[in-house]
């Protein structure tokens, strides 16, 4: 099936494109093509992107906040792990599925296509674990989905933790965890850094860790992570989440840090929306925001990106898989507002996921490549931005996952009519040529 896209505004190209889809790639990318016998679908100028990459959600702890006992009185990230704790206890493997299944469907509807998702191998039954293995793979011609093999109760804190750990690998997970600044010591966190290293290196996987999520600005467990995978020679097949407490550290200590995190490659995901309700919590006033130096490893060339994290679990209420939100709020948390920021905004949600992943040779709007986009309700990456804009299209592997009819108003008042109004985007680029 061929099919030819007229009119696509791609990021970062000044002129309007067309796209040609044939086999389930891009077979062509160009201003004017011309072709015979493919289905022809104009864009009409709207802006057109690779699929959003959800890095960081757990698919098996989600609703699971709406059961009763599973409410966090205390909005803090350890009230949370004990009642996951004792919620799991009692999920079958196919009520798992189903939930996550639902989230699933929440994040494709958005323009979600390629997910990582942590899952609690703290657990003798490895329930978590066989639930997302199997939707892993029933799913996989709709979305690409990549385990992280997550100790939530410690790889040394609990019981049979790094045996747990390591058989999680062994049954197929993609990338191995961990969450060594809620290990019962220091010492047990240093060590649960080394066993990773030793396990991803064993097994040829990549690293995702739990990383200093607290504001003590005396965890530092990222500064050893990083030493450890620079040396090993994969800190680019390597993400440190959340690492809150490095926003808390003070500053000669992250202008010596930051050269090293330079050196090591390693990529980072922060969760505005989760982060800056869990964090802070301590705190009297003035209260920290909780997030990582988001703007200062990105001006560092340090990859990082903007995740879900949850929805409606034990920590955190809210949340619907929607990453413009996340980008929304991650923007304005990490003060990342110039128009050149708000232009490249994107990123945080896109190819910096993508790189996180370690998907790059498959992602991306690129002749040969698989032909994976979605296509927004807005003109440009500022007014997408701005607006919020919908997702209007997802096209997977060339298919279409859906297509949503833009909002409308119905309305006998002029002013209130979408054509009444003028674009902004001529304006626009008055503010951005003064700049």
């Amino acid at each position: 099936m061929r099919k030819l896209y007229r009119n696509a505004r791609l990021q970062d190209v000044d002129a309007l494109q067309d796209i040609l889809v044939e086999d389930g790639k891009f077979a062509g990318i160009a201003p004017h093509i011309e072709t015979e016998g493919a289905e022809v679908i104009d864009l009409a100028g709207r802006l057109t992107l690779p699929p959003y990459v959800e890095p960081h959600i757990h698919l098996d702890c989600v609703y699971t906040g709406l059961q009763d006992g599973a409410a966090n009185r205390s909005m803090t990230l350890f009230e949370g792990i004990k009642n996951w704790s004792t919620v799991k206890a009692t999920v079958s493997v196919g009520e798992m599925k189903e939930r996550a299944k639902r989230a699933i469907r929440e994040e494709m509807s958005h323009g979600v296509q390629f997910i990582r998702t942590h899952v609690d191998v703290t657990n003798p039954k490895q329930t978590s674990l066989k639930a997302l293995l199997e939707l892993r793979e029933e799913l996989k011609d709709l979305v690409t989905i990549q385990i992280v093999a997550f100790p939530q109760e410690g790889i040394y804190s609990f019981p049979n933790g790094a045996a747990l750990l390591e058989e999680a690998l062994r049954m197929g997970a993609d990338c191995v965890g961990a969450i060594p600044h809620y290990e019962l010591a220091r010492e047990f966190g240093e060590k649960s850094l080394h066993k990773v290293v030793e396990l991803a290196q064993k097994y040829d996987k990549l690293i995702d860790a739990h990383c200093d999520e607290t504001d003590d600005d005396q965890s530092r467990f990222l500064e050893l992570l990083t030493a450890l995978t620079y040396q090993a020679g994969i800190g680019d097949r390597t993400t440190a989440s959340h690492t809150c407490s490095f926003g808390s550290a003070n500053g000669a200590y992250a202008f010596r840090l930051m050269k090293t995190l330079v050196k090591a490659k390693l990529s980072f995901v922060s969760c505005p929306t989760e982060n800056i309700s869990l964090e802070g919590r301590q705190d009297s006033y003035p209260k920290r925001r909780g997030l990582t130096r988001v703007k200062e490893l990105h001006d560092a060339g340090i990859n990082v990106c903007f995740a879900q994290d949850s929805i409606a679990d034990p920590w955190y209420p809210l949340g619907n898989g929607n990453l413009m939100n996340i980008l929304d709020h991650g923007i304005h948390i990490c003060q990342m507002m110039s128009f050149a920021e708000i232009d490249h905004a994107f990123d945080l949600i896109t190819v910096n996921s993508a790189r996180a992943l370690h998907i790059l040779d498959q992602y991306g709007i690129e002749e040969g490549k698989p032909a994976n986009f979605i296509v927004l309700d807005a003109d440009s990456p500022f007014e997408a931005i701005r607006q919020r804009a919908d997702v209007l299209r997802s096209v997977h592997g060339g298919e279409e996952l859906f297509v949503r009819e833009p909002a409308r108003i119905e309305t006998d008042i002029p002013l209130l009519r979408a054509d009444a109004s003028s674009t902004t985007d001529k304006n626009y680029k008055i503010i951005t040529d003064k700049a």
